[in-house]
């Protein structure tokens, strides 16, 4: 029968072994992290590799000083702000002062649809959004004789489609029949452009001036204060509204075959263009019947006011 000496030299010969292997695990995992080991047991080597892990890692850095006073920014956490258009480093307080004429950098413009309008013009040196430009063409060049252009709503699926293709491909998008023969997806897609702006074409600022103007009776008056209206829009804003009216008036030349006349396109244009400020629904569905009539002044005065 064993002695207790036998037995006690068993159990710690054991835990020894058990030791290692726990260790020698370790250091597989450590050499599996670090590197290759090649070799018998007693005679290895051990090439080191960088890991796989950190091959495609960035390196993040604050800014180091601003780039309006030219100061350091001292702090972890707070160091500052950076404009989302332009990348301009510049310290809190600083910004406050920077003057309004950011020039977007390109590659901090990441969409067409649902970005200010400012910005894209500026981003791309265009006059107005190429989707505008771009649709307009397509439909004045197949559309115009299309009976109910622009109340007739075009397949959901397909407009989305159109939209990722601006926002991929900007002005290399393909809108042309060969892609997309019913020429309401295009108006569609338009229609969506100016629905999905942060602000609206005729902007916030500018909204009250807009709707005080169809409230008038007297026509002079009317068209006075309309034109005082114009006024307020910011240049992007102001140069695509002319463009956009130019093209729904040739829109109502063809209203023969068309059926679209300034009241309809109104009817149309007036919530996709303009949306109320105020957060009270009734205030705003008040509203509606003059937003349409805005757009129907504007597309039949349209030689007179632009």
């Amino acid at each position: 029968m064993p002695s207790k000496e036998s037995w006690s030299g068993r159990k710690t010969n054991r835990a020894t072994v058990h030791k290692s292997k726990q260790e020698g695990r370790q250091q597989d995992l450590l050499i599996a992290a670090l590197g290759m080991k090649l070799g018998s047991q007693k005679s290895s080597v051990t090439i080191w590799q960088p890991l796989k892990l950190f091959a495609y890692v960035h390196t993040f850095r604050g800014p180091h000083w601003c780039e309006y006073c030219a100061n350091f920014m001292w702090g972890l956490i707070a160091q500052g702000v950076k404009c989302a258009d332009c990348g301009l480093n510049v310290h809190k307080q600083c910004s406050k002062m920077v003057p309004n004429d950011c020039k977007p950098d390109l590659k901090h413009v990441k969409k067409v649809y649902s970005c200010d309008l400012t910005t894209l013009v500026k981003a791309r040196t265009t006059k107005r959004p190429m989707v505008v430009d771009m649709c307009i063409r397509e439909i004045e060049a197949r559309g115009l004789n299309s009976e109910g252009l622009y109340r007739v709503s075009g397949f959901s699926d397909l407009i989305e489609d159109v939209k990722m293709a601006f926002d991929r491909d900007g002005e290399k998008a393909d809108i042309s029949v060969n892609m997309y023969e019913d020429i309401n997806i295009i108006t569609g897609a338009l229609k969506l452009y100016f629905r999905d702006l942060p602000i609206p074409l005729i902007t916030y600022d500018a909204y009250p001036k807009f709707i005080e103007s169809a409230k008038i009776m007297d026509p002079d008056e009317q068209l006075e204060t309309l034109h005082e209206a114009l006024k307020l829009l910011p240049p992007a804003h102001c140069e695509t509204l002319r463009y956009l009216m130019a093209h729904l008036k040739r829109v109502t030349l063809h209203e023969k075959e068309n059926l679209m006349n300034a009241e309809n396109l109104g009817i149309v244009f007036g919530p996709t263009l303009m949306r109320s400020p105020e957060l009270d629904a009734m205030a705003a569905l008040n509203d509606i019947r003059y937003q349409r009539l805005v757009v129907e002044l504007l597309i039949k005065n349209e030689d007179i006011l632009f």
